[in-house]
């Protein structure tokens, strides 16, 4: 036990930088090459965008609507094909990448945050709990931990990025038609896009105050069972492709590749109804009313009005974005740890 303080901190400078600096660019360069279905998955998501399509019809001004669902899994990933293209067509490229500046920003501490606390966590948890020895029990902690650290930390980013996606603009940026609810009747009133992410957080502290940015941290708490799973597993699948490592070359990146995308897509598939409960209480209040309150009542509401199924809303989106998200991410990642460890 006297050799425990020794060892964490001869270890902890040094493997610290590597994971937080490998975490960021990591995540960085995967939310980047992924943004334009990060995009998509948002509305796909939330009610407002369909609410506008079937209540309101096609939005004039430019605007792209979602369209209704058809059924089945292939006709998802139609759907997200069709919606990049309205999107690309009907507001303009840039459109597609909506929200990526708070995502950059969120996702580079968030990641170097989330890898930095599970790399040395699982080492300290290891050398003060297992006898120096990691396993799944291990891993399973440090990830846990890592991911209520992060969501507690970023949570307000993410509200901003997701009011961002939920704003449409057109080519023009004319304004946009919001819904008014009437006596008995929908009708339409143009509101005009906020601007960038310092319009929209100045907006949210004024009409919702400091709480306003932390609408859905009960649903990233509950989504921290996704990175503990991802991680867990992620760690299980390099150990069972243990002897793909040290041929170097393809080989060897693409059982890393393998493990890394096959880990998230497990992960996602398990754990996605609380992306759709987050975005939906990240939503912006209509005329004042707040549809969404709280993790509980986000999810009898949801299923009483759409549908058990509508927790899978941008399903598609979400895995053609977090799978290759995840095995760019984890490559940098292992990439950036193996030339420390050589330099």
């Amino acid at each position: 036990m006297s050799n425990t303080p020794s060892t964490s901190t001869s270890l902890l400078p040094a493997k610290s930088w590597q994971h937080f600096v490998a975490g960021g660019l990591g995540g960085m360069c995967g939310a980047i090459v992924t943004s334009p279905f990060d995009v998509v998955k948002t509305r796909l998501q939330s009610s407002l965008f369909r609410e506008k399509h079937t209540s309101i019809g096609v939005i004039g001004g430019g605007v792209a609507t979602l369209p209704q669902r058809s059924g089945g899994l292939l006709w998802n990933f139609v759907e997200t094909g069709h919606i990049l293209r309205d999107i690309y067509r009907d507001e303009s490229p840039r459109a597609l990448f909506k929200g990526l500046g708070p995502t950059l920003v969120g996702v580079i501490p968030a990641r170097s945050i989330n890898f930095f606390t599970y790399g040395n966590g699982k080492q300290i948890i290891a050398n003060n709990f297992n006898h120096g020895q990691e396993n799944s029990y291990v891993h399973l902690a440090a990830a846990a931990i890592a991911g209520i650290a992060t969501g507690t930390a970023t949570n307000p980013i993410w509200v901003v990025k997701t009011r961002l996606q939920l704003t449409a603009s057109d080519r023009r940026q004319a304004p946009s038609l919001a819904p008014v609810t009437g006596a008995g009747n929908v009708t339409t009133r143009p509101t005009r896009p906020l601007g960038g992410s310092y319009a929209m957080i100045k907006h949210i502290f004024r009409e919702e105050g400091v709480r306003g940015f932390y609408k859905g941290l009960s649903a990233s708490y509950l989504g921290v069972t996704e990175g503990t799973i991802q991680w867990v597993l992620y760690e299980r699948l390099k150990r069972l492709s243990a002897d793909t490592q040290g041929r170097g070359g393809l080989t060897e990146w693409f059982g890393m590749l393998g493990s890394a995308g096959t880990a998230k897509c497990v992960a996602s598939l398990i754990t996605y109804p609380h992306e759709v409960l987050r975005t939906r209480l990240r939503q912006p209040s209509v005329n004042g009313v707040v549809k969404y309150t709280g993790l509980w009542q986000t999810l009898r509401l949801v299923i009483a009005e759409e549908g058990a199924r509508s927790l899978y809303g941008g399903l598609s989106a979400h895995l053609m974005r977090v799978v290759p998200n995840a095995a760019v991410m984890y490559s940098i990642y292992e990439g950036i740890l193996r030339w420390g460890k050589d330099s």
